[in-house]
């Protein structure tokens, strides 16, 4: 069974509560790492470095959800080996997978609609990382830098 985690601020609640369904009913094994309801006054942090930290501990992928994406992305690519992207539509989200090897997908509860997000959650999950040269390059240049200590 394919398992993803799954996590989102109060923004974002709503919308990770579809994909939810939605994965499971495509035999995903969602991990929920929260909120388990909705709270006005939580923070995307939490569950952002939470699931960064998981993804990166199992070498599997992730989905955050807040108002914008943006939160979630900038706090989940703080833990070392996340590589977070937020993404409005599919051609970037396919991109992020075969190019980059994302492993965390972020997306926008309140810019981009649910049809599109839950097409771009498909093509995220199904989309695997070509492997060619130059990106695994690049990648590698990340990973040295996140190894480095910088003074």
């Amino acid at each position: 069974m394919r398992q993803v985690f799954l996590g989102a601020d109060h923004r974002g609640y709503q919308l990770k509560e579809k994909i939810k369904k939605e994965l499971r009913e495509q035999d995903w094994s969602v991990i929920d790492l929260g909120n388990q309801k909705y709270d006005m006054e939580d923070d995307y942090t939490d569950v952002s470095i939470e699931l960064a930290e998981k993804v990166v501990q199992n070498k599997a992928l992730g989905i955050l959800i807040c108002g914008s994406g943006v939160g979630v992305c900038i706090a989940a690519n703080k833990v070392i080996g996340a590589r977070a992207a937020t993404v409005l539509n599919k051609q970037q989200a396919r991109k992020a997978r075969e190019d980059d090897d994302a492993n965390i997908l972020c997306l926008s509860a309140d810019w981009v609609d649910e049809k599109l997000n839950l097409k771009i959650v498909k093509e995220f999950l199904e989309t695997v990382f070509s492997s060619d040269e130059r990106y695994i390059r690049r990648i590698l240049k990340i990973k040295k830098y996140e190894t480095t200590k910088i003074s």
